[in-house]
């Protein structure tokens, strides 16, 4: 048992340390910048939302997004989709990352009241995010997603983003 709880207490230290590095680039970019890196796409998923999503890489280990979505289809009621997500990376390397994720948003569906009984949510689970050309980049996550009416599941979530370097 002391074995194990050294053993968890060195993997969290490790992951949380700070890093310089950012998120995965082409060997062309490489380590060539230091300084925290914008992202700007598009995000899907119950747990955080889905919509527009600006992300910021911080200089260490850590991502930060948020998340907007408004759609109104002609034959159905107005969605709105508020979310937000924190993002610590467990490893890195010049085409792939690997994250520990933690997400949030609010979900709104009608045109006087909410048309869902579970608005609220927040999800816990892990990601990686991986090069797909230059500054695209494409993550998938799998989150145990909490719902207001107490119902938990894992569910994927998907995002594509362009960085600006």
């Amino acid at each position: 048992m002391k074995r194990f709880s050294s053993l968890l207490v060195f993997v969290l230290l490790c992951s949380f340390s700070q890093s310089y590095s950012q998120v995965a680039v082409s060997s062309v970019k490489g380590d060539a910048f230091g300084n925290g890196v914008h992202g700007l796409g598009f995000s899907g998923g119950p747990a955080s939302g889905a919509g527009i999503s600006y992300r910021y890489h911080t200089e260490g280990k850590s991502s930060l997004q948020g998340i907007v979505g408004v759609f109104k289809p002609k034959s159905t009621d107005t969605f709105y989709s508020f979310g937000a997500e924190f993002q610590q990376d467990l490893t890195r390397s010049n085409s792939a990352r690997f994250f520990f994720a933690v997400a949030s948003s609010y979900v709104f569906n009608g045109t006087g009241s909410n048309n869902y009984s579970a608005p609220f949510r927040a999800g816990l689970g892990v990601g990686g995010e991986f090069l797909l050309q230059d500054a695209v980049h494409f993550s998938f996550q799998g989150l145990f997603t909490y719902f207001s009416d107490g119902t938990i599941l894992p569910l994927p979530q998907l995002a594509v983003h362009y960085y600006f370097y």
